[in-house]
């Protein structure tokens, strides 16, 4: 099963605030949640892929959506951290606070609350991007506008032969 999410596409948001998940994302929500694979270990399909969507702060432009595998990691961290220290608590607030755990439906959709589609000014249409073990929904507009923008700048100050996997060693610390 897919590991990790890959990929891009727009996608129609209802009035409901209903969107579709495309469907490679939906075999990685698959793999990333325990229950889900207990259940079709078991020959069940009366579970539903389960996610969390982190929505974040003010400057966030863009929701967050973890497999619960992923939110485990990030929570296993947060819990990590000494109870009571400023950090912790900016975490908490953040994974914890701003978080809306969720499930796919049964028709491979998402439904979007009003109060996130309106905090990143999502109407008419969702656009996905995979972030590895995460994958972001941004209004189409502001990601091109904001991070579209961003990977076009740093671009443009590499140099011709620039192979973008030469980055991939700072990563490590070397």
């Amino acid at each position: 099963m897919a590991r990790r999410f890959r990929g891009e596409s727009h996608h129609k948001v209802d009035a409901k605030g209903r969107v579709s998940i495309p469907a490679l994302f939906r075999r990685v929500l698959e793999a990333g949640d325990p229950d889900w694979r207990a259940a079709a270990a078991e020959g069940r399909k009366d579970v539903r892929p389960q996610l969390v969507i982190v929505y974040g702060g003010e400057n966030q432009k863009y929701l967050e959506c973890y497999t619960i595998d992923a939110i485990d990691e990030v929570d296993a961290e947060i819990d990590a951290m000494p109870r009571g220290s400023p950090e912790r608590r900016l975490l908490e607030h953040l994974f914890h606070g701003q978080s809306l755990p969720t499930e796919v439906d049964r028709d491979g959709r998402l439904v979007l609350p009003q109060k996130l589609r309106e905090k990143i000014g999502l109407e008419g249409e969702a656009f996905f991007i995979a972030s590895g073990d995460t994958f972001k929904i941004w209004k189409p507009e502001t990601y091109e506008r904001v991070e579209l923008a961003k990977t076009r700048a740093f671009l443009a100050e590499q140099p011709d032969d620039f192979d973008p996997l030469s980055l991939l060693g700072r990563a490590k610390g070397e």
